[in-house]
């Protein structure tokens, strides 16, 4: 198996970590944090690192995923990648083995696709998103870079969701919408009208 890099070391990465687990191809090496979490270990997996030292630690391990969560702004993962993809690592996409994913949708660069969630054919899915656990990412659907889709979202055929967006747990996406850029949704609403960049919607 492959050497793997986790970068992020909460909560987000204990998810990550265990599809990770499930999927094989990939071997978790270890995992970068904050400096004060450098020596702790998640999950059995060593915090080894703090992103200082992200240069020295790809000659070991050319391969990491951002593991940092994403609600209110995405800025951190966005951070995160760039620096990524900067040093020269490859993100690669990880699926769980307990999702689907047509051959007809594709997948863009540390993506990850968690367990129970469905991307149907035609639906593009941008670089460095989250597809969390049983959301349903319908036919067509357009989601760009660093969004997160949370739990048991449902994102209806032709949708939309622009860049760094966050869509809160259990809501529901109509067809067709289109979210702008950085929109945040609350858990468990219903979106029916096109949204502005930037619209924050919590009730």
């Amino acid at each position: 198996m492959s050497p793997l890099l986790l970068v992020g070391a909460g909560g987000h990465a204990h998810a990550c970590i265990d599809v990770i687990e499930q999927a094989g191809g990939y071997a978790i090496t270890g995992v970068v944090g904050c400096p004060k979490e450098v020596g702790q270990n998640v999950l059995g997996y060593p915090v080894i690192g703090s992103d200082p030292g992200l240069a020295a630690l790809k000659a070991a391990c050319p391969n990491a995923l951002v593991t940092v969560g994403q609600i209110k702004s995405p800025d951190l993962r966005i951070r995160l990648f760039d620096l990524l993809v900067g040093l020269g690592f490859n993100l690669p996409i990880i699926v769980s083995p307990l999702a689907h994913v047509s051959r007809h949708a594709s997948l863009g660069a540390g993506s990850i696709v968690m367990h129970g969630a469905i991307i149907n054919a035609g639906a593009r899915i941008g670089n460095n998103c989250i597809i969390n656990s049983q959301a349903l990412v319908e036919h067509d659907v357009r989601i760009a870079d660093h969004c997160h889709i949370s739990t048991g979202t449902r994102v209806n055929g032709g949708a939309v969701v622009g860049t760094g967006s966050f869509i809160g747990s259990g809501s529901i996406l109509r067809e067709g919408i289109q979210l702008g850029e950085r929109c945040v949704v609350g858990m468990g609403l219903a979106v029916r009208n096109n949204q502005p960049a930037h619209t924050w919607i919590l009730q």
